[in-house]
C-alpha cells in the first residue's frame, strides 16, 4: 500500500475522518409538533466524470442551471440514465490504495431551490436533515458552505437556521460516488451513488427536544416495566395508559404488558418541553445473556431470521414506506420472527414498523472492508487509527439514531471486516453508551470483543458440536472459555440463491435440540435483480455484468427469498413450513395427535385448528380441532375424530391446520400459520381394478405396435399414443445446473455443477442395442453415455398393455466407477403444446425438490404449464413437484395424456427443452416452443443444497448412481 504524500492535503472526499460540519448524533423522531418541510422532488442535476471536473461556483444562489438535468430525490443517478449501476460482492471496484481513490470518479451535483411554507416559524432556529447520501456529500445553503459527510446510510444533520429566507433558498450538495468512506461500504450489493433518502429541513423552537433517550426495562419475576426518559432539555413524559406523568430523567415502575416480537405491546406516549411534543410509542422489554443463553424478559428466543438489504428493483435502494410495510408483512406471514440489517441501518421507518408488527432487530452498522480480504487484510481500515474515528462516528450515529427502538435488541459492529483496534474502539464506545443490549460481530472467531459466538454457513454437523459446546477449541483458553459460554447464532446461513436453499429443515432440528443454538438468519430477503425491458416490452431483471462492469460478481447479487418484484419464491414457502411456531405431529392410523407450542411468549389462544380428511386428494369430511391454549414450549396429547366410515376406498390422508382465529396488524383471521399432514393407511389403499387383457405387440406398415402405443421398430422409441404425437421416452440425467449445483468458486469441496458439465452429461449420448418383443412385451435394450469416458448407464425398457394403458417398466444399471452423484434419474418425453394444462396428484403447489419438499402439501392440484415454472432471474432447473402420484396434460378440447408411477415420481413439464433452460442467461432468453411441451418423469432427483454460498447436499439428498427399477403407465385421449 502507498500513502499519500506528506506534502499534498489530501480532499475531504479522500480524507479518513466522517466529515466536518455536522451536529452529533441523536435519537429518530417520527412525530413531533415543530415544523417540517420535505424538500424531496424535482432537483437540477449535472454529472462530471471527475471530482474535479467542475468548480464550486454552483452553490451560489445566481448560478444558472441552464443546460442541467432533472433528477429526483430520493434517488439513483445511475438509474436516471446518468452512468450505470455495477455489482460486485467483494472486491472493491477501484484499487486498494486508502484512503485514495482514482480521478474517474463520478460526481454529482444537485441544487434545489425552495421557498420556506407560510407559517415557518420565525422564532428558534432549523436543521438540515440528511437521511442517506452515497458515498459522500458536500453541502452549501444559499451560498455558504456548511461541511461535509461519509457513511451512506446513516443520518447528518446540519445547523441552518441564520442561514434561511423566506423565499429563494439555494440548497447546493455535491455527492462524490468514491471516497475514503467507500473502504469502509464493501457491501456485497450494487454501487448505486445519489441522495436515496429524504432531505428534510426540521424548524427547531426554542426550547425544542434535541436528543433523548428512553429507557424502558421490563421484570419478568414480578411482571412490572421501568421507566426513564433522558432528554438534553428537560422536560415531562406522560403514558396516559399507565398513568404515568414523569419529569425527564425520573423513573416510574409499574405493572405493563411487555413488548416481544411476538407481542408487540407499544404505549403511546409524549416527550413535551418548553417549545416541542414529540411523540412517543415505548415498549418494556430487557434483553440479556444469562446461563449463556440470550433471553429477552427472562426467556430464551429462538431467532427465525432474514438478512435484509434495501433494495427496490426500480429505484435501488430508495424505498418507501408502503414497500417496507409490505416487506414486514410478507415476513410475519411467513412465520419470520426477526431481522438482521446487513450490513447497514435501514431506513428509520422500518424499525418502527418492527416496533409496530413485532421482529427482532439485530442493527448492524454501516461498516464492511470485506475487499481487504484479497490483500491478506493489509491497510485493513478497522486496524488503522486514522479510520478510528470514523469507525466511531458510525457507531455512534447508528446507536444513537436507532436507540428507542424496542425491535432492536442486538447491535452489530458491522460485517466482514477482519480484526482491528478499531472494531474494539466501536465496541467499547457502545457498551458505554448502552449497556442494555448485547454486541454481534462475527468475523472475529475468538469473540474478543462481542456477546454472541456468532458464524456464517457453518455446516450441519459443525452447529451440532457447537451446540454441545463441543467446537473446536480456540488456541487461548481464556478466550476459548470466555466464546463456549456464550450463545450460539448464525447471522447467514441456507443462502437462498436460485433454486433452494436446501437443507432448511435439518438446520431447524438442530436449532431445537441445542438450547445454546439460538437460529439464524437466511442469506437473504430479496433478489437484488434491477428491472429492465427488452425492446419488445418484456420485463426482466439485470445482474452483475448486464451493465457493462469490467469487475462483477455475477448474479451473486440474486440470492433471495422474493423474486425482485416482491413475489415469494419456492424457498421462502419452504421456510414458512420449516420455521412454523407450532409443530403437528401424531399417528393418522390411531388418531392419536401431539401438539407443542414453539412460540417463546404466547399461547395458543390465538389461533385455530381444524382437520382435513382426504381420499386420494378428494375432501370427504371436516371439521374444528379442540386444542388448549398452551403456553410456550408445552406439548397436549389430542385424539382425531374417527375416519368417516362412507369413505371410499382410497389413499387417505389427514390434514391438521392451524389457522389465525382473529385479524392481526400482519394477517386476516383465517390466515395458515401451520399445518401437518399424517397417513391413514389402515383402510383400502385401492379399489379394484377389472382386470384388462393383456395386448401383444404387432407390426403395421413401418410402425410397431403394442396396445394403445406406436413405437419406431428400429429404436424402440414411443411415436404417438392414443394418436397423440409423443417424442420418447427416454432415459434422462441432465438438469440445467441451478447456482447452488455450481457452488462458489472459493468452495474447496464437492461442486457438482461443473463436475457434471466436465463429464459431459448435458450432452449423452443414446445406443439402441436391441429392440424385440418377447410373448406380450416389448423390451428396448440401450445404453446411455456421455463422450470421452468409459462411464454409462445401462437401461432395458419393458413395455406392455392392457385396453388403453400402457406401461413402461424401466431398469437401470450403472457402469464404470461413478464418482459424483447424478443431476436426475428418469425419462424424458414430449407431447404436443396443446396440452398445456397439468393437473396432478402429489406434492403442491409449488416446486419441490428432496432437500425442499417440507412445503410439498399432498393433494389435487391444477394449473398451466406456463404457472409450472419458476422464474429464478438466472434460468436453471426447476418447477418439479415431488411426490407425484398421477399427472395429466390436457388440451382445451379435452384430450391429452395421463401417467401414473410406481412409485411416486417427480414431475416436471415445460415449453422449452432442458437444453434452452441450460442456456438461458435471462427470463427473457426462454422462448416458449408453438408445438412442444417438453416432459420429465424422474424416479429420484438430486437435492438442493446451499453451495452457492454455503455447505453442499446432504449426504441422505445425494442421487448415487445405483441400480434402480422405476415403471409408468400412460394412457391418452386423442
Amino acid at each position: 500500500m502507498t500513502s499519500p504524500s506528506p506534502h499534498r492535503t489530501l480532499p475531504y472526499y479522500e480524507d479518513p475522518s466522517p466529515g466536518s460540519g455536522v451536529l452529533p448524533p441523536r435519537a429518530w423522531v417520527a412525530e413531533s409538533d415543530a415544523a417540517r418541510l420535505d424538500l424531496g422532488g424535482r432537483w437540477a442535476f449535472r454529472l462530471s466524470p471527475t471530482a474535479a471536473g467542475a468548480d464550486e461556483s454552483f452553490a451560489q444562489p445566481g448560478h444558472p442551471v441552464t443546460g442541467w438535468d432533472e433528477l429526483p430525490v430520493p434517488a439513483h443517478w445511475v438509474l436516471h440514465g446518468h452512468g450505470a449501476p455495477a455489482y460486485t460482492n467483494t472486491p472493491y471496484p477501484f484499487p486498494l490504495d486508502p484512503p485514495r481513490v482514482p480521478d474517474e470518479n463520478p460526481t454529482g451535483d444537485h441544487r434545489r431551490v425552495f421557498d420556506l411554507p407560510d407559517g415557518w416559524p420565525a422564532e428558534g432556529g432549523a436543521v438540515l436533515r440528511f437521511e442517506g447520501v452515497d458515498s459522500c456529500a458536500k453541502v452549501w445553503l444559499n451560498g455558504q458552505e456548511l461541511g461535509s459527510f461519509k457513511g451512506s446510510r446513516l443520518p447528518h444533520e446540519f445547523a441552518v437556521g441564520a442561514l434561511l429566507r423566506p423565499r429563494g433558498n439555494v440548497l447546493a450538495v455535491r455527492v462524490h460516488q468514491w471516497s475514503s468512506g467507500s473502504y469502509l461500504e464493501d457491501q456485497d450489493q450494487w454501487w448505486l451513488p445519489g441522495i436515496f433518502r429524504e432531505v428534510t429541513l426540521v424548524h427547531c423552537p426554542p426550547g425544542a427536544v434535541g436528543d433523548f433517550t428512553v429507557h424502558a426495562s421490563y421484570d419478568h419475576a414480578d411482571g412490572t416495566g421501568t421507566l426513564r426518559v433522558e432528554a438534553d432539555v428537560p422536560g415531562r413524559v406522560t403514558v396516559p395508559e399507565l398513568g404515568l406523568e414523569l419529569a425527564t430523567g425520573e423513573s416510574a415502575t409499574v405493572p405493563v404488558e411487555p413488548w416481544t416480537a411476538e407481542t408487540p405491546r407499544l404505549y403511546p406516549a409524549e416527550l413535551v418541553t418548553p417549545g416541542e411534543r414529540v411523540r412517543l410509542r415505548v415498549g418494556f422489554r430487557t434483553v440479556a445473556v444469562v446461563d449463556g443463553i440470550l433471553r429477552v424478559n427472562g426467556r430464551r428466543v429462538l431467532f427465525r431470521g432474514v438478512n435484509r438489504h434495501e433494495f427496490h428493483p426500480e429505484h435501488g435502494r430508495a424505498v418507501d414506506r408502503a414497500t417496507m410495510r409490505r416487506d414486514l408483512l410478507l415476513m410475519k406471514r411467513h412465520n419470520i420472527n426477526a431481522v438482521r440489517t446487513s450490513h447497514y441501518p435501514p431506513h428509520p421507518a422500518f424499525l418502527d414498523l418492527c416496533d409496530e408488527l413485532g421482529l427482532w432487530v439485530i442493527d448492524e452498522c454501516d461498516l464492511e472492508t470485506h475487499g481487504f480480504h484479497a490483500v491478506g487484510w493489509r491497510g485493513n481500515p478497522v486496524d488503522d487509527e486514522r479510520w478510528t474515528p470514523a469507525l466511531l462516528d458510525r457507531a455512534a450515529r447508528t446507536v444513537e439514531r436507532d436507540k428507542n427502538h424496542p425491535s432492536v435488541i442486538v447491535w452489530s459492529l458491522g460485517n466482514e471486516c477482519g480484526t482491528g483496534r478499531g472494531l474494539t474502539a466501536m465496541a467499547r464506545w457502545i457498551r458505554d453508551r448502552d449497556p442494555s443490549r448485547p454486541l454481534h460481530y462475527e468475523g472475529d472467531r475468538s469473540c474478543a470483543d462481542t456477546d454472541l459466538y456468532s458464524r456464517m454457513y457453518a455446516p450441519h454437523e459443525e452447529v451440532e458440536l457447537i451446540g454441545r459446546r463441543a467446537e473446536e477449541p480456540l488456541d487461548d483458553p481464556e478466550l476459548d472459555a470466555r466464546r463456549r459460554a456464550m450463545p450460539f447464532l448464525l447471522c447467514e446461513y441456507a443462502h437462498a440463491m436460485g433454486n433452494g436453499p436446501g437443507g432448511l429443515s435439518e438446520y431447524q432440528r438442530l436449532f431445537e435440540t441445542y438450547e445454546r443454538c439460538q437460529g439464524g438468519f437466511v442469506w437473504e430477503w430479496i433478489d437484488h435483480g434491477l428491472a429492465r425491458r427488452t425492446e419488445d416490452g418484456r420485463t426482466y431483471f439485470a445482474y452483475g455484468g448486464d451493465f457493462g462492469e469490467d469487475l462483477h460478481d455475477g448474479n451473486f447479487v440474486c440470492d433471495g427469498l422474493l423474486f425482485p418484484d416482491r413475489s415469494p419464491s419456492p424457498g421462502l414457502v419452504e421456510y414458512k413450513k420449516v420455521i412454523e411456531p407450532v409443530r403437528i405431529e401424531g399417528d393418522g392410523d390411531t388418531g392419536a395427535l401431539r401438539i407443542t407450542n414453539a412460540h417463546d411468549f404466547t399461547d395458543l389462544a390465538h389461533l385455530a385448528f381444524g382437520w382435513e380428511y382426504a381420499v386420494d386428494g378428494a375432501v370427504v369430511a371436516a371439521g374444528d380441532l379442540a386444542v388448549p391454549p398452551l403456553g410456550p414450549g408445552e406439548t397436549a396429547g389430542l385424539k382425531l375424530p374417527e375416519p368417516p366410515a362412507a369413505a371410499p376406498a382410497g389413499e387417505a390422508l389427514w390434514t391438521v391446520t392451524a389457522r389465525l382465529a382473529r385479524d392481526t396488524a400482519w394477517a386476516e383471521a383465517g390466515h395458515p400459520v401451520a399445518w401437518a399432514q399424517l397417513a391413514h393407511t389402515a383402510r383400502p389403499h385401492r379399489r379394484p381394478v377389472p382386470a384388462e387383457p393383456a395386448a401383444s405387440p404387432r407390426r403395421d406398415g413401418a410402425a410397431l405396435l403394442l396396445g394403445p402405443g406406436s413405437f419406431d421398430p428400429d429404436s424402440g422409441v414411443l411415436t404417438s399414443l392414443a394418436g397423440i404425437p409423443v417424442g420418447g421416452p427416454r432415459l434422462d440425467v441432465w438438469r440445467a445446473p441451478t447456482d447452488n449445483d455450481n457452488g462458489a468458486p472459493w468452495q474447496p469441496d464437492e461442486r457438482w455443477g461443473p463436475l457434471w458439465r466436465k463429464l459431459g452429461l448435458h450432452r449423452m449420448r443414446h445406443r439402441t442395442d436391441a429392440v424385440r418383443t418377447t410373448g406380450r412385451e416389448l423390451v428396448v435394450s440401450a445404453r446411455v453415455a456421455p463422450a470421452a469416458t468409459d462411464l454409462g448407464l445401462t437401461v432395458e425398457y419393458r413395455w406392455s398393455a392392457a385396453g388403453e394403458r400402457l406401461r413402461l417398466d424401466v431398469s437401470v444399471t450403472p457402469e464404470g466407477e461413478w464418482r459424483c452423484p447424478l443431476p436426475r434419474l428418469g425419462v424424458r418425453l414430449t407431447v404436443p403444446a396443446r396440452c398445456g394444462t397439468a393437473r396432478w396428484y402429489g406434492g403442491g403447489p409449488g416446486e419441490a425438490y428432496p432437500d425442499t419438499c417440507a412445503a410439498a402439501r399432498t393433494g389435487r392440484w391444477e394449473m398451466t404449464v406456463d404457472a409450472l415454472q419458476t422464474p429464478y432471474v438466472r434460468p436453471q432447473e426447476n418447477g418439479a413437484r415431488a411426490g407425484v402420484r398421477w399427472a395429466q396434460l390436457t388440451a382445451p378440447d379435452g384430450g391429452g395424456l395421463r401417467v401414473e408411477g410406481s412409485p411416486h415420481f417427480w414431475f416436471t413439464a415445460r415449453r422449452w427443452s432442458t437444453e434452452q433452460l441450460d442456456a438461458a442467461e435471462h427470463t427473457c432468453d426462454l422462448v416458449p416452443s408453438p408445438d412442444t411441451v417438453w416432459v420429465n418423469l424422474d424416479h429420484r432427483q438430486h437435492g438442493i443444497g446451499s453451495q452457492s454460498c454455503g455447505p453442499g447436499v446432504l449426504p441422505a439428498h445425494r442421487l448415487t448412481a445405483a441400480p434402480a427399477v422405476f415403471s409408468f403407465t400412460f394412457s391418452g385421449q386423442p
